[in-house]
């Protein structure tokens, strides 16, 4: 209970991270196809951490962490891949709040494949989130139910999959940086028949002199975010009793990609994105900090006794 404060800020450093690498991601899709932007989100961050294993120490995955990783590495492919589809068909806040039902399947995951228990608070939390969600999406009656919005929802659940794999993977002796080479090369691996049958698709916006070397440098920073997205992941997950713990922080996503439009795209908030933008930070901290605060309560009580 004593590292639930650092959990929760590794948790909000990594959803940050993952607000940025979506916000330039959206971008890209324009110019880039789906199947070979999967790819290189895995490959650039994968090569990266491999090249740092090859310098410090390279290890193979423990036998039993394999069929978790090979099942994270599906997971983490089928997530991107539905989601940078939903990017291109959808708006971004379609694309975000679909995305973000990842952690509503987490506890029902742990539920049915672990037979953990499921917390009021956790489900509290998911309850207020989801409800900020719908609020925050604006006019929820408005969105019609067509197969894009299907793509986005599966990106959603294979999110909580690959979030659940992360979880079990951590609680081995792998290290984070181990786990997370390995993820990545693994998923690398599973999007190559779609390249195959795909070849690559690059279609420049404009002709603007350095637009290509910035589309280089948008790549890479994406590679640096998933890296720094995954690292702290890991280590909130490390430390945590639970992943439905902390599947509500991970709502935190939309409320960064929500800043993000008010300070680059001026884009005004109605009420009821207001009130559900509050209902995120509300559930963010209940879930995160009042298990730390009755802690301690409940100590100084057993103490004062």
């Amino acid at each position: 209970m004593q590292s639930t404060p650092l959990a929760v800020s590794f948790m909000l450093v990594s959803t940050l991270s993952l607000s940025l690498s979506g916000l330039i991601t959206k971008y890209l899709s324009v110019d880039i196809s789906a199947q070979w932007l999967t790819f290189l989100r895995f490959f650039l961050p994968g090569l990266m951490l491999f090249a740092v294993m090859a310098v410090t120490q390279c290890r193979l995955p423990v036998a039993s962490m394999r069929k978790s990783l090979v099942l994270r590495a599906f997971c983490m492919a089928g997530c991107q891949l539905c989601f940078i589809f939903s990017l291109q068909t959808l708006s971004l806040v379609e694309s975000v709040v679909l995305f973000s039902t990842g952690p509503l399947f987490i506890p029902l995951l742990e539920k049915l494949f672990f037979r953990v228990k499921l917390q009021g608070l956790t489900l509290i939390g998911l309850a207020m989130t989801f409800i900020g969600v719908l609020l925050l999406a604006g006019d929820v009656s408005g969105i019609r139910w067509r197969p894009e919005l299907l793509i986005g929802v599966l990106a959603g659940l294979f999110n909580a999959g690959s979030q659940l794999c992360l979880y079990r993977a951590t609680k081995s002796d792998m290290r984070t940086i181990e786990i997370n080479a390995w993820s990545f090369g693994m998923a690398s691996l599973v999007l190559l028949p779609l390249l195959i049958t795909s070849p690559i698709s690059f279609s420049p916006a404009g002709d603007k002199t350095g637009y290509g070397a910035l589309i280089v440098g948008a790549v890479l920073a994406i590679a640096f975010l998933v890296i720094n997205t995954q690292v702290f992941r890991a280590k909130a997950y490390r430390i945590a009793n639970s992943g439905s713990q902390l599947a509500p922080l991970i709502f935190t996503n939309l409320m960064y990609s929500a800043i993000w439009q008010m300070l680059f795209f001026d884009v005004s908030y109605s009420s009821k994105q207001k009130i559900g933008l509050a209902l995120i930070v509300v559930a963010t901290v209940i879930t995160g900090l009042l298990p730390k605060v009755l802690a301690t309560w409940h100590h100084a009580k057993l103490k004062s006794a």
